[in-house]
């Protein structure tokens, strides 16, 4: 196997050499049954990932890369950029402040539930339960909180336990049953829908539509930070991003290998930091559409009213990091995220080299339902209600479609948590524009086949890319 030098000419490199910089960590090659020293050999093939010695050396490695099929989220960041384009050309309102928000918020709740399908999807299972769990635990959430007036750190408590039970018994049921991930989620899929009709139909309380009544809950989608909060958050994003990259090329450099070069290294943060705080700069405008001041009588007297401003970064964009910053540590910094990939890539070979692959397994499903717990509380904050109708199938096939097209592959073994947030961008590009771009009652039908079209060339490119990938000897 050979890769390109800074010069562009090929030389020897290790087997498994040659995966995508910025892509899921390498499938492990584990030691032989009863012998020690699987993480040893983990982190000698994170070691042998070759870098190179200069920007023009970085940039072929990543383009022989992308010729080998391993092209990540780079389809998906494409698609998200030209479909920005193409809706701010057509749509004046598609690029108004106001949207922006609006899309952050709205787009929230399916990413979020995207980001436990990445676990799921990395051991080539699915969770076709995932939108309807997310039901059920809002709607516990919501009657403890209406029904029998429980606050908010109980209520949502009780959601998110709600969350692990059903993935412990979705886990217990593939993994110890041997019931298919497919119909088993696919059983749950039509059960939890009456759960969370039972739910919201019956107890104390309103019923069928609960509103939620708590300010904290329904600050999560409809309320701002401070535009202080806004700017040091994006500080310590800033910060930590830059340390962990530092830290990284320090750490090799001590173990005598090479970091990435510093132009790129450089690049890279830069990039972040001028990303984050435009995208506080933009926040932090007033994103009221309505600015005109509307004539009150108070008290006998006409005055005029300004419209409250719309400004600061929405504190959902907190939980979005908070959870994205956790799950991304968990699957490349820990050992428990190593032997997700490995199971992902080699159940046979992992179970071999003394990893507890059942365990592994219900483990994915039990993050997976604690996600949709949040997603299905966020997606309750953002319409201010719990109605199973908003938790329907859609919810969940654009969960999925967010993680697959923003680079997870549906095979197992490759994908990242930011593959969500980046296919979460794509989906809610297309309802969001698609939604105003199409008017009247072929508006919904032309949205769906849109985004299923978008969701079947993301398939059709992961099965390429792998076919690719074993063709050259990269896969």
């Amino acid at each position: 196997m050979t890769s390109l030098d800074d010069n562009g000419t090929d030389k020897p490199v290790a087997p498994g050499g040659a995966s995508a910089v910025g892509t899921s960590p390498p499938a492990t090659v584990p030691a032989p049954a009863g012998t020690s020293g699987t993480e040893d050999r983990l982190a000698a093939v994170a070691t042998s990932l070759p870098v190179a010695h200069s920007a023009r050396g970085y940039f072929n490695l990543y383009v022989q890369r992308v010729r080998g099929g391993e092209m990540g989220s780079l389809p998906a960041v494409g698609g998200l950029v030209g479909l920005v384009i193409l809706f701010s050309a057509i749509q004046p309102t598609f690029r108004g402040l106001y949207n922006f928000g609006n899309m952050l918020t709205e787009g929230s709740g399916p990413v979020l539930l995207a980001m436990g399908l990445v676990f799921v999807l990395l051991l080539g299972e699915i969770d076709l339960s995932a939108g309807f769990a997310g039901g059920v635990c809002a709607a516990v959430m919501v009657r403890l909180m209406v029904g029998y007036n429980m606050a908010w750190p109980v209520s949502i408590g009780a959601a998110l336990v709600t969350g692990i039970v059903i993935g412990l018994l979705i886990g217990f049921l593939r993994t110890k049953v041997r019931i298919p991930s497919f119909v088993v989620t696919l059983a749950f899929f039509l059960a939890f829908q009456g759960v969370a009709l039972f739910i919201v139909n019956n107890g104390k309380g309103a019923h069928g539509d609960v509103r939620i009544t708590d300010n904290v809950v329904l600050a999560f989608e409809n309320s701002q930070m401070p535009k202080w909060a806004g700017w040091l958050l994006a500080a310590v994003l800033i910060a930590g991003y830059g340390y962990v990259k530092l830290s990284a090329q320090r750490a090799r450099r001590r173990q005598g290998l090479l970091g990435e070069p510093t132009v790129v290294l450089a690049a890279k943060i830069g990039g972040v930091t001028v990303g984050l705080l435009l995208f506080v700069l933009l926040l932090n405008q007033n994103r009221n559409v309505n600015s005109t001041p509307v004539a009150t009588n108070v008290n006998g007297t006409i005055t005029f009213v300004r419209p409250p401003a719309v400004e600061g970064v929405p504190w959902v964009v907190l939980v979005l990091v908070g959870f994205f910053v956790l799950w991304t540590f968990v699957l490349s910094r820990t050992r428990y995220g190593r032997h997700v990939y490995a199971v992902g890539g080699n159940e046979e070979a992992s179970r071999r080299a003394g990893i507890a692959v059942d365990r592994v397994r219900i483990s994915v499903f039990v993050i997976c339902s604690f996600m949709a717990a949040v997603g299905g509380i966020m997606i309750g904050s953002n319409v201010a209600a719990v109605s199973v109708q908003n938790y329907s199938g859609n919810t969940l096939l654009l969960a999925v479609g967010a993680a697959v097209i923003g680079g997870t592959s549906l095979f197992g073994g490759k994908g990242r948590v930011v593959d969500a947030l980046i296919g979460g961008a794509v989906v809610e590009v297309i309802q969001n524009g698609m939604s105003n771009l199409v008017q009247g009652n072929n508006g919904s039908s032309v949205q769906y086949i849109v985004t299923g079209v978008v969701l079947m060339l993301a398939a059709a490119i992961d099965a390429l890319s792998r076919r690719r990938a074993g063709a050259t000897g990269l896969g």
